[in-house]
């Protein structure tokens, strides 16, 4: 990490101090005051997404939304984004890899995501990504501390090492319940595969419904020792 950075993360760790008892929409006022014109919401139109999204637009609503289309999504989550398209009068960022499911076919092989699925992400996501990001100076994610062990640390900003850009997580702190409550309360569009036991929604071949007490992730990759696309660390 350079100098630069290590005076970038002492001072975001006083911003992650600050806020930490903070409300969302004050964490997203935070992003938007210091960020304003190099800031983006990453959304998978999942159920924090929505929430971010509908906060967003009563704050700011011409702060960018994007989302990565790996062409494999349900048609359920393409509805749903362009149920939120209408509501917000908005078109949100469509981010695409760099390959069409042909080509990637024709490279590695029919179904890489059955015999490769981490390959099969960086590809269609993790790089994809990277290039979006690098236009921006700070993104907003969806991330919660519930979610599973591997965010149970999530500050609510914190430097992004991956992507090397400032990163906010808004409803670290938040319940699932508390999510939920937002949704039903301003009447948000949001996904109906969460009603039919679908927690986390990712790739319509990489997810699968979830058993009452099943960790939220585990209908992600069910079968491989995976629950990140590595869009997170």
């Amino acid at each position: 990490m350079s100098d630069r950075h290590m005076m970038a993360d002492e001072e975001l760790q006083v911003w992650a101090y600050r806020l930490e008892a903070k409300s969302p929409m004050d964490v997203l006022v935070t992003a938007v005051e210091n960020y304003a014109g190099g800031l983006v919401l990453a959304s998978s139109f999942g159920a924090e997404d929505v929430v971010l999204i509908d906060m967003l637009h009563k704050l700011a609503p011409t702060i960018p939304v994007f989302y990565l289309d790996t062409n494999k999504h349900f048609q359920e989550t393409y509805d749903t984004r362009d149920l939120l398209q209408e509501r917000y009068g908005t078109t949100f960022i469509q981010v695409l890899p760099e390959l069409t499911l042909e080509e990637q076919a024709i490279v590695h092989g029919d179904k890489l995501w059955e015999r490769e699925p981490n390959r099969c992400c960086d590809i269609r996501k993790v790089e994809p990504l990277k290039r979006v990001l690098s236009q921006y100076q700070a993104w907003i994610t969806g991330i919660r501390r519930e979610q599973s062990l591997t965010r149970a640390h999530a500050k609510k900003v914190e430097w992004d090492e991956k992507f090397h850009l400032v990163k906010f997580n808004p409803l670290a702190d938040w319940t699932d319940a508390q999510v939920w409550e937002y949704i039903h309360a301003q009447g948000v569009p949001y996904n109906p595969l969460h009603d039919r036991n679908y927690p986390s929604i990712g790739c319509s071949v990489c997810t699968r419904a979830v058993l009452p007490g099943q960790d939220p992730r585990s209908g992600r990759w069910a079968g491989h020792e995976k629950t990140e696309c590595g869009l997170h660390k």
